[in-house]
């Protein structure tokens, strides 16, 4: 497994999506509460950033900020349309104080 980010979890408030960069894409980085979740930051429908979208914490989904799309932050299938193709999920473990997200 490779490193793709890694950042301090301090820095990511729960109920908030963060981008980093990493990846083909860059990691879409969400907290929900002490869990933190890691997709592509793309959507496979309209190719814009899901870090600027809506967090659902009850759904543990992120909307598409474009045309209201929705993801699974657990497996990355798409949750309602337009979108039909998930997007990519990333391992996320805590070392220290620190989120690190890796390829697979």
């Amino acid at each position: 497994m490779t490193e793709l980010a890694r950042i301090p979890a301090a820095k990511v408030e729960a109920g908030t999506a963060i981008r980093l960069e990493g990846g083909p894409d860059g990691v879409c980085l969400v907290r929900i509460e002490d869990e933190f979740f890691a997709v592509a930051d793309r959507c496979s429908h309209a190719q814009v950033l899901l870090s600027e979208g809506d967090v659902d914490a009850e759904e543990c989904s992120i909307e598409c900020w474009k045309h209201g799309s929705t993801f699974s932050l657990r497996d990355g299938q798409p949750q309602s349309l337009p979108a039909t193709q998930p997007v990519q999920t990333y391992p996320v473990r805590i070392d220290g104080d620190d989120v690190v997200v890796s390829d697979r």
